[in-house]
């Protein structure tokens, strides 16, 4: 599903216009985004949760020369699925 199908649909389930759609799929992702940034936990009920770990550094190794390389440590966002959501795909 693209960015533009997601908002068609929350447009028709919502019953209010593509252009108002794609405000508050904006604003949410903003949102959540901006949490991550601080490092908050968001949980939306229904659909999971999303938090920042850290990955440590490691070794590793440039698949075309061979080299080992240094991989440098990063935060990264992870995301757990709700129950239901892991249900209804069932």
């Amino acid at each position: 599903m693209t960015k533009a199908e997601l908002v068609a649909e929350v447009a028709k389930q919502a019953g209010i216009t593509k252009k108002e759609a794609d405000a508050a799929l904006k604003a949410a992702v903003g949102a959540i985004s901006k949490a991550l940034k601080k490092g908050e936990r968001i949980a939306i009920p229904g659909l999971g949760i999303f938090t920042v770990k850290k990955r440590a550094a490691r070794k590793g190794r440039n698949p075309r020369t061979g080299q080992v390389i240094q991989i440098p440590a990063r935060k990264v966002v992870a995301f757990k699925p709700a129950k239901d959501l892991r249900d209804s795909i069932k």
